[in-house]
């Protein structure tokens, strides 16, 4: 079972079967410690055809409900509220990772030993990265972090 400060901030977004559905995916990704959908459906405990759970696993993910800007940067915004104090020092880390095909640059703020994405971004090219491409991605999570 998630928190009670997830699901209290996540009421008024989800309804309760899309609620069940995050807390039975959360659980299910925690334990098989799996991100293949097809592996999620195969022990997603709804009985119905297995292809019925794969489906429903894809439109849960698609939903425009579960959108970065309508949940992850408020839920973030809501930690940071309530787990730094005021006037603490966070630190703010940059880090890029080859993800498959995909090159990944990822904005965290670390506190109490935790990672916490505020801005990621797929680059268009395959590498390390230079300064420039890394101060422009270091200026757009700034502005995604003023939006918190």
């Amino acid at each position: 079972m998630m928190p009670e400060f997830y699901q209290i901030f996540l009421r008024p977004y989800l309804s309760k079967s899309q609620q069940l559905t995050l807390e039975i995916l959360v659980w299910l990704l925690q334990v098989h410690k799996q991100v293949r959908i097809e592996r999620l459906a195969a022990c997603f405990p709804l009985p119905i055809l297995y292809e019925s759970r794969r489906r429903h696993i894809q439109r849960f993910l698609i939903s425009p409900k579960l959108s970065v800007a309508l949940i992850w940067l408020p839920l973030i915004r809501q930690v940071l509220m309530k787990k730094i104090p005021s006037g603490s020092r966070i630190i703010v880390a940059l880090d890029r990772t080859q993800w498959q095909v995909n090159n990944l640059l990822i904005v965290t703020v670390i506190y109490q030993k935790r990672a916490l994405p505020i801005y990621w971004q797929f680059l268009a090219k395959k590498g390390s990265s230079n300064l420039d491409e890394l101060s422009s991605s270091y200026s757009s999570s700034i502005t995604t972090t003023e939006m918190l």
